[in-house]
């Protein structure tokens, strides 16, 4: 059973943050801020979410310490990522798109749009922290899973910071590391933690139709915001990518194809 007016609750509150981060971004005219705000998103609805249900125990200390580790984690990544760079090539493109009035635009396109994204993926954190059910062993699992993606998205990153930082490597394409394995392991990580918070959540009663907020995470990383998005021109950009994408995976890592046992 979910606790519909505290979810709605939930949701006011990514659209107040929503609306907020858009004027600062029509102040500075880069929509790329909503980026750095996108992972605040799940922590600001689950911290409403354990406000409104103290004394639950420590599966919602558990729950909102998770979401807090991946979240602040990502924001501050990607704001030292993208301070001082131009608007990403993404939303340049969107807003050449969307014009004219692209800054009214953004605010249901961009920023509303996102924050509705993050309150439906990040449902299954009601449930899971207002349960007062004792953590059992599909918690640990879910709390494994979780903890192996949040490591494998940070190391992905922090090789591929690493790698840009070397003016040797400018122009080549980055294939060491967890990217010997994967075209977007960190994308590959980002799955694992919403997979391993099911589990979690499933374990404190959520109901088996919240399934949809892992599935959709893994949509939106495969087919619409994430690798799709990433690579469809790269072939342009980047002539070097193609051998690198014939012979890496793009998702999962798997061992380069001229190193797989035939």
């Amino acid at each position: 059973m979910i606790d519909w007016a505290t979810a709605f609750q939930g949701l006011v509150l990514l659209l107040a943050m929503g609306f907020i981060t858009w004027l600062i971004s029509l102040a500075i005219k880069d929509v790329s801020i909503v980026d750095s705000v996108w992972s605040l998103f799940f922590l600001a609805s689950a911290g409403s979410y354990a406000l409104q249900s103290a004394g639950n125990g420590p599966r919602s200390i558990w729950v909102l310490g998770l979401i807090a580790l991946w979240s602040i984690r990502l924001s501050v990544y990607l704001s030292w990522r993208n301070w001082g760079e131009p608007e990403d090539r993404r939303y340049q493109q969107i807003r050449q798109n969307h014009q004219p009035s692209f800054g009214l635009k953004s605010l249901f396109i961009i920023f509303s749009l996102q924050a509705v994204l993050a309150w439906i993926i990040s449902l299954p954190s009601l449930p899971a922290i207002k349960s007062g059910l004792p953590i059992g062993v599909l918690d640990w699992i879910g709390i494994c899973v979780f903890l192996l993606g949040v490591v494998f998205e940070s190391l992905a990153d922090w090789q591929m910071a690493a790698f840009k930082a070397s003016p040797s490597n400018q122009g080549r394409v980055m294939d060491q590391g967890l990217w010997r394995y994967s075209r977007h392991p960190n994308y590959f990580g980002e799955c694992c933690v919403w997979w391993g918070f099911y589990f979690i959540a499933f374990s404190a009663g959520s109901p088996i139709w919240m399934l949809f907020s892992p599935l959709l995470m893994t949509l939106l990383l495969l087919r619409i915001s994430g690798v799709a998005l990433l690579e469809k021109d790269i072939h342009e950009r980047r002539p070097a990518y193609r051998d690198y994408q014939n012979r890496t995976s793009a998702f999962f890592p798997l061992m380069p194809k001229s190193h797989r046992p035939i």
